[in-house]
């Protein structure tokens, strides 16, 4: 809301209202004949649009800086989304990795070793040493030694134990 004190006294509105007023007094004075009146209502009736196209330049700036701000924020807001998808995955090819799966819903069984490398290389991921102990054939067993045996050599491993102990 404006108050404008023109020649006339207060005129009071929006800028658009005071535009119209000013606008419509010099019309009057043109048609009255008094062209020093008519000129000041028609100056009057600029410096107020001159202020609205002002203020709007100043609303249009606000707005596309609000909008700007909108768009920077949803963009990061789809960033992060594309992150926490893609650690997802990552971590969804991890547990399979680690469950023996081999990322055809678990009954491909063949060739483990294959479907890992695979794995890594689509996630990214470094192997570990648990992996390696999957990928790596089970070694054979060793066979025990008799009974009697283990019990002669665990004697004489603890005489030698004892020594060294002492020193």
């Amino acid at each position: 809301m404006f108050d404008s004190s023109g020649p006339d006294g207060k005129v009071r509105g929006t800028p658009q209202q005071i535009i119209d007023k000013y606008t419509q007094l010099h019309r009057d004075a043109q048609l009255a004949g008094d062209r020093v009146d008519a000129e000041n209502y028609a100056q009057h009736a600029e410096h107020y649009l001159r202020m609205l196209a002002e203020a709007q330049r100043e609303m249009d700036k606000s707005r596309e800086k609000q909008e700007q701000e909108q768009r920077d924020r949803q963009a990061e807001r789809d960033r992060q989304a594309e992150r926490d998808r893609e650690r997802n995955e990552r971590l969804r090819a991890q547990e399979n990795a680690a469950n023996g799966e081999d990322g055809n819903g678990g009954n491909g069984g063949g060739n483990q070793q294959g479907n890992a490398a695979a794995q890594e290389s689509d996630s990214g991921l470094v192997q570990t040493p648990e992996d390696k102990a999957e990928q790596a054939p089970p070694k054979p067993r060793r066979r025990r030694k008799p009974k009697a045996e283990q019990q002669d050599q665990g004697e004489a491993q603890g005489d030698s134990g004892a020594a060294a102990a002492a020193e």
